[in-house]
């Protein structure tokens, strides 16, 4: 039985502070950039040249108003003119389009590289990670989080190149045109600038805010709305409940997302109102100009049409700082899961056999659940504790090749601990486990993971067919094989009564099947893998007799010349185990056959009383 751990979970909250931002954060968003530098070069020669194509109109409206004014157009004029405003927006309309399939390329890679990153390292996460994180955080870093990382390159960087580029090209045209208007419309750029940095670190604060707010509402979903949630929230008329919770996150998520609006509204506000003061006084003095014959007419409609190229790119850079701000927020995020410190480290000299035969040694294991890992001892985020409560403590044990050892005892005894171990779920505070003589921790995890079948209590299946969850342990398997390891965990009564037997949807979590059935094809699974150590959970005490005795059947046969290290839940199971072993409190109280505990009278002999009591009458044995 796995105890509450005392320390911090590995995620840092979501609404807490922001770490600062710093040269090194930049650079190792750089750093993921860095391999798109091509892309990026191409789009910025893209952007530049519709930078360029994008001057012609202002000077195309200024010639037609002075030609008009002047009454000096010709109709081959006129049709030239009109052209050029035509064809200059198609054509950079279609350079754009250029531009924009760099970006998205760019983008669409990020994410991808991003996500297969943050998996590649959950992948590597111990249990305790999964037992300690809700599904929903992790699902919100891999959604939400990566869209935002994302948006940072696709939507931010091109709009900053954008905006400079367009600034630069039209500040010097502009200059020049007429450096006096010019000179005006840069009074207002100022007040562009000064509420920037506010609004930016206020932004970033909500978008943090925002995003563990998020992951709450998705953890809930994910919780309640899966076949095992809605079956608990159903049977224990829950729904008013969880439905005050959900409206409760929701509404959360509904607060802050109207807080980020009125600030961001705000923050355009004063956008818009400096552009406004800006073009309000270039029109003031050009008009004045053009009163005092000192300017043509032509000229201020052409710098209308600049002012307008300038103040945009300019408010957009003002709000890129704010955009960037809130994105690196979600780059933030991405990497906390990518800094997560990996548990089950993988020795670089770790050995990979062809086969084993099977020997398993316990070596004065101590094991709990409340000391640190050594990945992640010393960490300032995961502070150790005096005391830790043992869930082993010096257990030592070995299992010969083909030897069945069986574990009893009383409920947090440690026998699903001892099989986690064993698994290598988890690694010995003290003490090791061997496996042939070798420490399982010099061994490459997807070596154990071939040599070690593991079937527990509670059986998952995938939301697919029955022959998709018999090759998850063997892609390669062939239909014959598939069909023996069937016949072999008693399943070829349900297949033959199934109208698509192997393709047969199970349900979300096997729930199309019965517990005996799900139990018999997680059998079937592990006998395709055909692995030299078994670690057996029995999950019989919960069945029908007839299912039991189907399952003792096929669990006789598997375990037949492969080392079986079996969780014993009744001991009928077990009476001709090589050695049981009697766990209590995390020690070994007990050990021997069946008829030596007996002889004994102590906790083993207690337990098979209390066990047997009503079979001895002459009644069916209870579990």
């Amino acid at each position: 039985m796995q105890h509450n751990n005392p320390w911090r979970a590995y995620l840092r909250a979501p609404e807490g502070p922001a770490r600062p931002i710093d040269r090194r954060l930049l650079r190792r968003v750089g750093g993921w950039v860095r391999p798109y530098a091509g892309r990026i070069a191409a789009m910025v020669a893209l952007l530049l040249v519709v930078s360029l194509i994008e001057l012609a109109p202002p000077l195309l409206y200024g010639q037609l108003v002075d030609r008009l004014t002047k009454k000096s157009l010709t109709p081959g004029d006129l049709n030239l003119i009109a052209l050029g405003l035509l064809g200059v927006p198609i054509l950079a309309s279609l350079l754009s389009l250029a531009g924009r399939y760099f970006s998205a390329g760019i983008g669409e890679g990020l994410i991808y590289e991003l996500r297969a990153a943050m998996y590649a390292h959950m992948e590597r996460m111990g249990l305790r990670y999964f037992t300690q994180t809700k599904t929903g955080d992790i699902l919100s870093r891999f959604t939400n989080d990566v869209v935002g990382a994302q948006n940072a390159v696709t939507g931010t960087i091109p709009n900053l190149l954008t905006s400079v580029l367009t600034l630069v090209t039209t500040l010097g045209i502009m200059l020049r045109l007429e450096w006096r208007l010019t000179v005006v419309a840069l009074v207002a750029l100022p007040f562009f600038i000064l509420p920037t940095r506010h609004v930016g670190k206020r932004l970033r604060g909500l978008r943090r805010e925002a995003a563990g707010h998020d992951a709450r509402m998705a953890s809930q979903v994910q919780e309640t709305l899966g076949v095992s949630g809605a079956l608990l929230v159903r049977s224990f008329g829950g729904g008013a409940r969880e439905l005050g919770r959900f409206t409760e996150a929701a509404g959360a998520v509904r607060d802050i997302g109207v807080k980020r609006a009125v600030v961001g509204r705000w923050f355009f506000f004063a956008m818009g109102l400096a552009g406004a003061v800006g073009t309000a006084l270039m029109y003031w003095v050009g008009g004045s100009l053009v009163l005092e014959d000192k300017m043509e007419v032509g000229l201020i409609v052409t710098f209308a049409a600049y002012v307008g190229r300038l103040y945009g790119p300019v408010s957009s850079l003002s709000n890129l700082q704010v955009e960037f701000l809130t994105s690196l927020v979600s780059f933030e995020r991405v990497f906390e899961i990518l800094d997560l410190p990996v548990e089950l480290a993988e020795s670089p000299q770790a050995v990979d056999p062809p086969h084993l035969a099977g020997r398993v040694a316990f070596e004065d294991v101590h094991f709990s659940y409340g000391v640190l890992p050594p990945s992640l001892q010393g960490h300032p985020d995961y502070p150790a504790i005096a005391e830790p409560a043992w869930a082993l403590d010096g257990v030592s044990f070995t299992a010969e090749p083909g030897q069945l050892v069986a574990l009893v005892g009383p409920s947090g005894a440690g026998k699903t601990t001892t099989g986690y171990l064993m698994a290598r779920l988890y690694d010995p505070t003290e003490g090791r486990i061997t496996l042939d003589g070798v420490d399982l921790r010099d061994y490459r995890l997807d070596s154990l993971a071939r040599f070690i079948g593991v079937v527990t209590q509670e059986t998952f299946l995938f939301h697919d067919s029955i022959r998709a969850n018999l090759r998850f342990a063997r892609p390669e398997a062939t239909e014959e094989e598939l069909l023996a390891a069937c016949r072999a965990a008693r399943l070829g009564d349900l297949l033959a009564a199934l109208p698509e037997g192997l393709d047969t949807m199970v349900g979300e979590r096997g729930y199309r099947l019965s517990g005996g059935e799900k139990q018999r094809l997680a059998l079937a699974r592990v006998i395709l893998k055909a692995p030299p150590v078994l670690i057996l959970d029995e999950a019989t005490s919960h069945l029908d007799s007839q299912s039991e005795a189907l399952i003792q059947e096929a669990l006789d046969d598997i375990r037949q010349g492969r080392t079986s290290l079996v969780i014993a839940h009744r001991l009928s199971t077990i009476l001709a185990a090589d050695q049981i072993l009697v766990l209590d409190g995390g020690r070994i109280a007990e050990r021997g056959r069946h008829a030596e505990l007996l002889a004994q009278g102590g906790l083993y002999a207690e337990l098979f009383a209390t066990q047997f009591r009503d079979a001895e009458m002459g009644a069916p044995v209870s579990g």
